[in-house]
């Protein structure tokens, strides 16, 4: 099969898109690679790293260029389930109660340093994230169409934090680990800092906005893409691997807990889509399925105890996984 570009008004839109991202995000590709596949493919993402390696600032961008409004939220360890939803609020001129909505009612979500919350408000956004409305009460409220979250994570201060639970790990589509920038990008951060220090002005506007219409188009769009059984049958295989790892790998095996839902499987196949796609390709190949796959396993293996100790990461494993796993 011959590439075949993908010539659509929703393409160019999200090409604009990631030209402008990479221009205000410097030396983080695959963070803004990752935030358009995640849009792309109306999932969630959790993004991990040490502070100051522009998480906050990725959002932030998104959130300048996308049609919709952004809400960030802090979230620390006196929050309630009722600072993220909304509460029903007496009103006495009235004598009656009336939903007031809370910041999740919004397009764009940057939940920043997620883990600090406890549970009850982690099951609150879970919620939110799984069913896309929130439950106050006897009352249910929709979310909008456009709903995306974008959490964020510490690894290195763990005082104060609260481990996300597996069902909702398990409701982000990609965990992306960021990491520090080289010498070369350093400096052209620093240039960024500085001609945003004269201008007074963190983020410039881009020239057009991706509206909410075309996000919609171009997801309609990576469904429709060539996605041939081979493909399919891999995917699944590199699920089931982690599950049964027996007849692929003995380390496995040893290394690995428990393995991962079949939403991960979806996760996989929606995200080689949307690479696909962003390629200009009308096809998936299983080159787009590795690609994708760390990211969307990551947080989904559980390790052996014994595996913990002995300093394998889940990266180790995937790393095994897609040697060990026959591509087509």
């Amino acid at each position: 099969m011959n590439d075949v570009s993908v010539k659509s008004g929703a393409r160019a839109g999200f090409l604009r898109l990631r030209q402008y991202l990479s221009s205000q995000i410097i030396g983080q590709e695959v963070l803004v690679e990752r935030l358009l596949v995640a849009l792309l493919a109306d999932g969630h993402m959790l993004v991990e790293g040490p502070p100051g390696l522009a998480k906050t600032r990725a959002v932030k961008a998104l959130a300048h260029a996308v049609e919709g409004d952004f809400q960030r939220i802090q979230f620390t360890p006196d929050m309630l389930p009722a600072d993220l939803t909304g509460s029903e609020i007496y009103r006495p001129e009235e004598g009656s109660f009336r939903f007031q909505r809370g910041p999740l009612f919004h397009h764009l979500i940057l939940a920043d340093e997620i883990n600090r919350a406890p549970a009850k408000v982690q099951s609150a956004l879970l919620e939110a994230m799984a069913e896309r409305q929130i439950s106050v009460g006897q009352a249910t409220y929709p979310l909008p169409q456009l709903f995306f979250v974008m959490a964020t994570q510490n690894p290195i201060e763990q005082e104060g934090t609260y481990p996300l639970p597996e069902a909702q790990i398990d409701r982000f589509m990609l965990h992306v680990e960021v990491d520090y920038p080289d010498r070369a990008t350093t400096l052209k951060i620093m240039d960024l800092a500085r001609n945003e220090a004269i201008t007074q002005r963190e983020l410039p506007p881009p020239a057009q906005r991706l509206s909410q219409e075309v996000i919609f188009a171009a997801r309609r769009e990576i469904l429709s893409l060539t996605f041939t059984d081979p493909v399919a049958e891999y995917i699944a295989a590199l699920v089931e691997a982690t599950r049964r790892p027996e007849p692929y790998s003995a380390q496995l095996r040893d290394w690995l807990r428990w393995g991962v839902s079949p939403r991960a499987a979806i996760s996989i196949e929606r995200g080689a889509r949307a690479i696909a796609w962003l390629s200009g390709r009308d096809f998936v190949s299983p080159e787009d399925v590795q690609t994708i796959a760390p990211d969307a396993l990551r947080h989904r293996l559980l390790l052996a105890y014994g595996a913990q100790a002995r300093g394998i990461t889940a990266q180790t494993c995937i790393d095994e996984l897609l040697r060990r796993v026959p591509a087509p």
